[in-house]
């Protein structure tokens, strides 16, 4: 039996309801919409994700790049604006997110978070890179490009 003309698709978890729809990758460009809520599946801004929501997102086949920050922190105050500038550069290959350590504590030390702000990058709920400190727009973007490039998705 032939799965030629079956599509290749991925789950992904919508970052309005946290549903897993399953989504043709060829109709990624094509803006989806959550099977459960209508809602975008693909937004470019950066989702917060709780205790509750991230084991959806963690979970599904489309990589998810984490910024684990707090609100007293003040270089993560200066490294949001650039974190939200390139997160749609990224919309259709992987899904940005936030953690909040000083909300989402156990988050933080489930991940082994010891400074602030830190980057990971997860795949299938699975660490594969990670970055600690600000890091420039242009670093940011070099960086997710470069790994986003060795999981050959």
């Amino acid at each position: 039996m032939s799965t030629t003309n079956k599509p290749e698709s991925m789950i992904l978890a919508c970052p309005h309801c946290h549903k897993k729809n399953r989504i043709a990758t060829g109709r990624m460009s094509e803006q989806p919409k959550c099977g459960q809520c209508k809602e975008a599946l693909i937004t470019g801004t950066p989702l917060e994700l709780t205790i509750e929501t991230y084991k959806a997102h963690m979970s599904s086949d489309m990589p998810v790049v984490v910024d684990f920050w707090a609100p007293w922190c003040g270089p993560c105050q200066q490294f949001g604006p650039f974190y939200e500038q390139v997160a749609p550069q990224f919309a259709e290959r992987a899904r940005f997110a936030k953690i909040n350590t000083q909300n989402e504590n156990v988050l933080g030390q489930r991940y082994n978070i010891r400074s602030i702000p830190t980057v990971a990058i997860f795949h299938k709920d699975q660490e594969i890179a990670r970055q600690a400190g600000v890091m420039s727009p242009q670093q940011l973007h070099q960086w997710v490009e470069q790994v986003l490039q060795g999981l050959s998705l």
